[in-house]
């Protein structure tokens, strides 16, 4: 079928062994992936302090050094465990407000009191079998959940 001159193909994801693959007619465009490396979002130029005050100071997550090729772009990245998250200059920024990384953390409690003694604004959500979990925004208005796996 061809729409506006496009050719339509029909795909079938499957889980495979914690992977997720998707299945066509061409097995050359078969595509595997493992797990998700990092989150990036945008920040406006000139906000790295920002940033480090929050993802580094209220977050706990370690700076990580940006690769000589890509560190005269601006932004910062930073980890915590397997959980990465680089923010990236975009010219005309626009918060993210929606779409969002999730961070599962090891004490929530915890760190909802550090967030709300340094005065950040924070909104609990639905609840979600499983987790205790908040939604947070970042100096630049994105929205960051914050989640913890409650023992069953």
């Amino acid at each position: 079928m061809s729409v506006l001159g496009l050719e339509h193909r029909t795909e079938k994801w499957e889980p495979v062994f914690g992977k997720i693959r998707c299945t066509n007619e061409n097995p050359e465009q078969r595509t595997e992936s493992a797990a998700l490396d990092h989150v990036q979002l945008a920040m406006p130029a000139g906000g790295e302090a920002l940033a480090r005050g929050f993802y580094a100071g209220l977050l706990g997550m370690a700076e990580e050094e940006k690769p000589e090729a890509l560190a005269g772009r601006g932004g910062c990245w930073f980890q915590a465990g397997s959980a990465r998250v680089h923010l990236g200059v975009e010219a005309e920024f626009r918060p993210a407000r929606k779409a969002h990384p999730a961070l599962l953390v090891d004490d929530l409690a915890a760190l909802e009191a550090r967030l709300a003694g340094a005065g950040v604004a924070m909104t609990r959500d639905v609840p979600l079998d499983g987790y205790d979990r908040l939604h947070v925004q970042d100096p630049f208005e994105n929205r960051i959940e914050l989640m913890q796996r409650l023992a069953r």
